[in-house]
């Protein structure tokens, strides 16, 4: 597939022309503009294309080529809007399959290979499609690009370079085992899973909060919603002032930028706590989102619960899924993150209904590069996952959730009943740092 980066396109989002362009005008065929070649300055020719990465979203692939010089180049760039939390994924390379992984990687991702303590900074890069092993070969073939001028200016540097190099060749035959870590504040890259839709052993994915600087590197600034809620946190609008009342606000759709409400409640649940719940409803585009937020602060420990599910009484349990909380089904080896499907507060089977969902509208079906073996994978695990909703099979539903704010509703009365366990633990250090806890300052202002 196509890869890297047209330097030219940053200038033509002020064309008139580009700005009409929209992912529903590119899908699926390819569409040209002219735009300036970096080399001679001439009119060349930059083609986009809309796609689908299978297990991933909607990447516009744009090539540049110029007739003038013959100057090419191509870049990829995010479908869809930012994601909300920055991304580190963290891969055990360990076979040749595994240099063999497709990786996506945005402008604002770093890569670094401890082993050899080395690092390509954010944004030194533009964005691509690539393999491990691609990563590897392009950083060998910019290291050798100049060795020759090198060896007779600066023989000392040209030989460490050498050296390194030799180190970089090593990576790609195995000779041990290596890790390799993206992290992105933008939250658009993609460490291909071949196991899919079963957890993958060798990859790590944690998500973490931008800060207001990072925030500003990718030009996004806090809008109506996030004012809101901060002024909730912080008391100027009381939960018991507005609990029961809807409340609407102006926002932009997160699909189609075209200004819609945000309506937003406070419940409570009995036993638990209260809870803010908001819909958005895009009536350009028909986008529909709802997202459930704790009223309340970070628990000063995590809850893990555990819910064995054996029959229809146990889907009918309340179920809240607080935006920082991990599912988890052992019996079908599935794992979800936190960020997968948000907050909500739903049942147990609406759950479920939803992690099926999430998983019928994957790209592995209507990808550019589908791969029937795993699309095959998908569909028995799909259809284990119905034996689940039509009891025919046993499952244990576990949610983690390191800031405490998920919850399960006790058929029993007097606490936890005999299907339910529910856990609380001290967090990791790991852990606050996802939450921003380590940098919370609550003393001598």
């Amino acid at each position: 597939m196509m890869a890297t980066a047209n330097n030219q396109i940053e200038s033509k989002k002020s064309d008139p022309i580009f700005c009409e362009l929209s992912a529903n005008d590119l899908e699926p065929a390819i569409t040209e503009i002219e735009s300036l070649c970096m080399e001679c300055g001439k009119n060349g020719t930059t083609r986009m294309l809309l796609t689908k990465i299978p297990h991933y979203k909607d990447v516009i692939i744009m090539s540049f080529e110029c007739e003038h010089c013959g100057y090419q180049n191509n870049e990829i760039q995010n479908g869809g809007k930012i994601a909300e939390t920055g991304i580190k994924i963290t891969l055990q390379v360990i076979s040749p399959q595994d240099l063999n992984r497709q990786v996506v990687k945005s402008d604002y991702t770093s890569i670094y290979i401890p082993n050899l303590e080395f690092e390509i900074p954010a944004q030194s890069q533009k964005g691509e499609i690539t393999t491990v092993e691609g990563i590897i070969n392009r950083t060998i073939s910019a290291l050798e690009q100049d060795q020759a001028e090198r060896r007779k200016l600066f023989a000392d540097t040209a030989v460490e370079i050498d050296k390194f190099i030799t180190k970089l060749h090593a990576l790609k035959t195995l000779d041990e085992p290596f890790t390799i870590i993206f992290e992105d504040i933008s939250g658009n890259s993609y460490v291909e899973n071949p196991r899919a839709p079963f957890k993958d052993n060798q990859c790590t994915i944690t998500y973490f909060k931008r800060t207001e600087e990072q925030n500003h590197i990718l030009g996004t600034y806090s809008d109506n919603e996030d004012v809101l809620l901060k002024r909730i946190e912080e008391g100027e609008f009381l939960l018991e002032e507005i609990d029961g009342e809807v409340i609407s606000f102006s926002t932009n759709c997160p699909d189609c930028n075209s200004p819609c409400e945000t309506n937003m409640k406070t419940t409570n649940i009995p036993h638990f706590k209260e809870i803010v719940i908001m819909a958005t409803l895009c009536e350009s585009c028909g986008h529909r989102t709802n997202e459930v937020k704790s009223g309340g602060g970070i628990e000063p420990q995590g809850v893990r619960i555990e819910v064995t599910i054996t029959g229809k009484e146990d889907f009918s349990r309340d179920l809240l899924k607080s935006e920082t909380c991990e599912l988890e089904i052992p019996e079908l080896d599935l794992e979800v993150g936190p960020n997968i499907l948000g907050g909500r507060f739903t049942t147990v089977e609406g759950i479920i209904v939803a992690m099926k969902e999430q998983l019928s509208s994957s790209t592995v079906f209507t990808g550019d590069t589908s791969n029937p073996e795993v699309v095959n994978r998908m569909n028995i695990f799909i259809a284990e996952m119905e034996k689940v909703l039509d009891g025919k099979k046993k499952v244990t539903l576990i949610l983690n959730d390191p800031a405490g704010n998920s919850y399960i509703q006790s058929l029993s009365d007097d606490g936890p009943d005999n299907k339910l366990n529910i856990i609380k633990y001290d967090r990791s250090f790991e852990q606050n740092e996802e939450l921003g806890i380590n940098d919370m300052k609550v003393e001598n202002y």
